[in-house]
């Protein structure tokens, strides 16, 4: 029987992916205590990057909401499993870390970055309201448009 994290998700017509294999020397995740610290997801949907560039120099504000959002679900994979697939374990959005490929003069990460924080609480409700960092960047992996870190409070 699915949790009640499992139905909403589904209720919001998401479907959790597989985990994606790290790029490099690390770990997608980390438990310490009761604390999910999920290594930095970059928007990849079926192993490709969907959003690539720069926010404000070819990507669009929605653009990059959208692969914010990408990027969470993708948070969501990691952090379900640690969980050993039960989401309902989470207590709590603890924080999120925004990293926007952008160019210096651009000043909307803030929104871009919503796509990810809007979700959270979308799926938690008040649980997953969140401390947050987000910041411009000149470039990320393979090019994407944004990369989103996680911790996480479990039971």
């Amino acid at each position: 029987m699915p949790g009640t994290i499992d139905a909403k998700l589904a209720e919001l017509g998401i479907s959790v992916p597989a985990t994606a294999a790290p790029m490099a020397n690390y770990i997608g995740y980390n438990i310490v205590g009761n604390l999910v610290v999920v290594s930095g997801q970059i928007p990849l949907v079926d192993g490709k990057i969907a959003v690539t560039g720069k926010v404000g120099a070819g990507v669009s504000v929605e653009q990059g909401q959208q692969a914010a959002r990408i990027c969470f679900v993708n948070l969501l994979a990691q952090l379900k499993a640690a969980t050993g697939g039960d989401l309902d374990r989470v207590k709590r959005v603890v924080r999120l870390g925004g990293f926007i490929a952008s160019p210096p003069d651009f000043t909307q990460h803030a929104l871009v970055m919503n796509g990810a924080s809007d979700l959270a609480v979308a799926v938690f409700g008040d649980k997953g309201r969140h401390a947050r960092t987000t910041i411009g960047v000149p470039a990320l992996p393979g090019d994407a448009a944004v990369e989103v870190e996680g911790m996480f409070e479990i039971a």
